[in-house]
C-alpha cells in the first residue's frame, strides 16, 4: 500500500457509496409507493417466519419434556435399585467374612489369632472400635453441581485427599469416609460429577470418622490442611467442623485382590521351537 492510499483512508474513512446514498435519499426523500410497501411486507414476512420457528421449537420442546423426564426418572430408579442390590451383597459379604474370620481364629489358636486380628485391624480389613474424631465436610448451600474445579463452594476429591492425609499425619489409626474404610491401597478420585472412594460413590455431606489418640483433634487443628479448610469455609460458606466422639465403629474394607509376581519353575518353562536359551552366567 502506498502512503497516499493510507493518508486517504485515514482522512476519508467513509466509503463514497454511503455518501452517494445519503445524498440521493436527501434529494428524493424516503421511499414511497410500492418500494415502501414491499419493504414493510418483507419485514412482516421475516418476523412471521421467526415467530413460526420459535413456536415450532417450543412445541417440540414441550412435547419431548415428558419423555425426557420419564427417562431420567427410570435412570434414577435403576441407579437406586443397583445401589440397594450392591449394599445387600456387601452386607452378605461382610457377614461371610466375619464368619470366616471366626472359624480361622478358632483354628489358629490364641496368640496367632490375636496377631492376625491386630494385623487386619491395622490394614483396614477388620472392624475396629475406639475413641476418635469426626470431621464433617459439606458443599455450600448455593453450590452449583455442574461447577468446575475452580468453584471453591464445592467439596472435591482433592479436599478429601488433603484432609485424610493430614489426619494420617496427625496420628490417625483408622479412617472411614461415609462408611468407606481407607486402606493403604485406597483411592479417592473424581469421576464426572461424583467422588469415588475405592470406586464407590460418596456424596455431600462427607463424614470422615477417625480413630486415634486423645490429642488427635488438637494435632489436626494445627495442620495446614485444617487451616486451609477453615479459610475456605469462612470465604465460601462450605461446611467444615470437627468434634470428638467416643466408641466409633468403623467397618472393614473390602479385601483387595492382590497379584503376585512368581518365578517360573523349570518344569513350566517350555522352549519355543527355533529359539535357544542359555543359562545366565554370574549373579544378577
Amino acid at each position: 500500500m502506498s502512503p497516499d492510499f493510507l493518508s486517504e483512508l485515514f482522512s476519508n474513512p467513509l466509503d463514497p457509496g454511503y455518501a452517494d446514498a445519503a445524498a440521493r435519499r436527501a434529494k428524493e426523500g424516503p421511499p414511497t409507493g410500492w418500494r415502501h410497501g414491499s419493504r414493510r411486507v418483507a419485514a412482516v414476512i421475516v418476523a412471521g417466519l421467526i415467530g413460526l420457528l420459535f413456536a415450532v421449537a417450543y412445541r417440540q420442546t414441550v412435547a419431548d419434556e415428558p419423555r425426557r423426564s420419564q427417562a431420567r426418572a427410570d435412570l434414577v430408579t435403576q441407579i437406586k435399585q443397583r445401589q440397594d442390590a450392591t449394599d445387600n451383597l456387601r452386607n452378605q459379604a461382610d457377614g461371610l467374612r466375619d464368619a470366616v474370620a471366626r472359624e480361622r481364629d478358632a483354628a489358629l489358636g490364641g496368640d496367632e489369632a490375636a496377631q492376625r486380628r491386630d494385623v487386619e485391624a491395622a490394614t483396614g480389613l477388620r472392624r475396629v472400635t475406639g475413641d476418635g474424631l469426626v470431621v464433617r465436610l459439606a458443599d455450600a448451600p448455593d453450590a452449583d453441581e455442574k461447577a468446575d474445579e475452580n468453584d471453591l463452594g464445592r467439596i472435591f476429591d482433592r479436599d478429601l485427599q488433603l484432609v485424610t492425609n493430614a489426619l494420617w499425619a496427625s496420628g490417625a489409626e483408622a479412617i472411614a469416609i461415609n462408611d468407606q474404610r481407607l486402606t493403604a491401597t485406597s483411592t479417592i478420585r473424581k469421576a464426572g460429577g461424583a467422588i469415588l472412594v475405592d470406586f464407590r460413590p460418596v456424596t455431600s455431606p462427607y463424614e470422615i470418622r477417625v480413630i486415634g489418640p486423645r490429642d488427635l483433634e488438637d494435632r489436626f487443628a494445627d495442620t495446614a490442611a485444617a487451616a486451609l479448610m477453615r479459610k475456605v469455609a469462612d470465604g465460601e460458606h462450605i461446611g467444615f467442623d470437627t468434634r470428638r466422639q467416643d466408641d466409633l465403629n468403623l467397618p472393614a474394607a473390602t479385601e483387595p485382590q492382590l497379584n503376585y509376581a512368581t518365578r517360573p519353575t523349570p518344569a513350566s518353562a517350555t522352549p519355543t521351537p527355533g529359539v535357544t536359551s542359555s543359562s545366565p552366567s554370574g549373579g544378577g
